[in-house]
């Protein structure tokens, strides 16, 4: 009889676990593949690659592929070959309540102090192991550098990363360190840490671009209850005449952060 019994409980969890699967959406689930391997790239793939990547046949991609372009979600890279994510999904999630509180508030002052400075300037905020443009005005003048929305790169290469790390609380470091240690190597991990730790120190970031000569990244927090909610950057450029320099644009993004933290902290 416990045998039985034993049998039946077996039965029951094997069916269980079968009317699970039942429910599953093939087609949506090859669909959700290609955005994560698109997002995790970073980059342009083309339908063979991502088939490659996938462990499954370009023909079982090949329409997936075609109507994902068709709803916008991805589209052909420009000047490469394959397809690259659009902006659509982050458009998603910036419609959510809190993203708009926190670009309600942000752009009308992101817009005085581009206009005050002369430079362009963009709003960061984390998201996993990395960090993402939310917004950005451009340069008043003829002459300017912009970082389009949308943009990604690894938290630990940002000086976006060292401001939105150390300005959080002692418990979520722990978590964001176990989130960061799956894609960084221990000894660059424990250098952003420690670049970190002297940004706080000094309050803001002043450090050439690692990615575009001639720009000098410019960056401050915008704190809110719990830390740093975002990052306010001025991709700052030499020209001429110079409308305001570093110093005094580091002074200002001051001002700009701190009017963006009173409004989203209600003061």
């Amino acid at each position: 009889m416990a045998t039985g019994k034993n049998k039946t409980a077996a039965t029951d969890t094997s069916d269980s676990e079968e009317n699970g699967r039942k429910y599953r959406a093939p087609a949506l689930e090859k669909g959700l593949d290609i955005l994560e391997l698109l997002a995790s790239q970073g980059g342009s793939l083309t339908t063979s690659q991502m088939a490659t990547s996938l462990g499954r046949s370009v023909s079982e991609l090949f329409r997936m592929v075609l109507a994902l372009e068709y709803r916008g979600y991805i589209a052909p890279a420009e000047g490469r070959e394959g397809y690259e994510l659009t902006n659509k999904l982050f458009a998603l999630g910036m419609a959510q309540t809190a993203n708009r509180t926190l670009l309600d508030a942000a752009l009308p002052v992101m817009n005085d102090l581009s206009r005050a400075i002369g430079q362009s300037c963009h709003l960061v905020v984390p998201t996993g192991d990395q960090v993402v443009v939310v917004a950005r005005i451009e340069s008043p003048r003829d002459l300017g550098f912009a970082v389009r929305i949308g943009y990604r790169r690894p938290m630990v290469d940002a000086a976006s990363g060292l401001m939105l790390f150390g300005y959080q609380p002692e418990t979520e470091k722990g978590v964001w360190l176990e989130r960061l240690a799956s894609s960084s190597e221990p000894e660059r991990l424990e250098r952003f840490v420690a670049e970190s730790k002297a940004a706080v120190e000094q309050g803001y970031v002043r450090t050439p671009s690692k990615f575009v000569d001639g720009v000098t990244d410019l960056c401050v927090p915008v704190l809110g209850a719990q830390g740093a909610v975002a990052a306010l950057i001025v991709p700052f450029i030499i020209s001429k005449p110079l409308p305001a320099t570093a110093e005094e644009v580091i002074e200002k993004l001051h001002d700009a952060s701190a009017r963006i933290a009173s409004q989203l902290n209600g003061e």
